[in-house]
């Protein structure tokens, strides 16, 4: 497995857990946030870029509802 490959697995399984774990506290859906960030990273890195454009959109509405939940 090479650097850019465990990055992806890194970022893909904070997105399930923060995904998971959203109902426990607004603060998971900020983390969900920027695991969808490295998502996207990780995307563009790799070459797939419809991937990491999805991901950045996804960062951007996971923002929007911890901005809201926290209200």
């Amino acid at each position: 497995m090479d650097a850019l490959t465990a990055f992806g697995l890194f970022a893909v399984t904070a997105m399930l857990v923060c995904y998971a774990a959203e109902d426990r506290s607004p603060w998971f859906i900020l983390a969900f946030a920027a695991a969808c960030a490295l998502g996207s990273i990780y995307g563009f890195l790799q070459g797939a870029w419809p991937f990491g454009l999805v991901e950045a959109i996804w960062s951007v509405v996971a923002i929007r509802r911890w901005r809201e939940r926290r209200r």
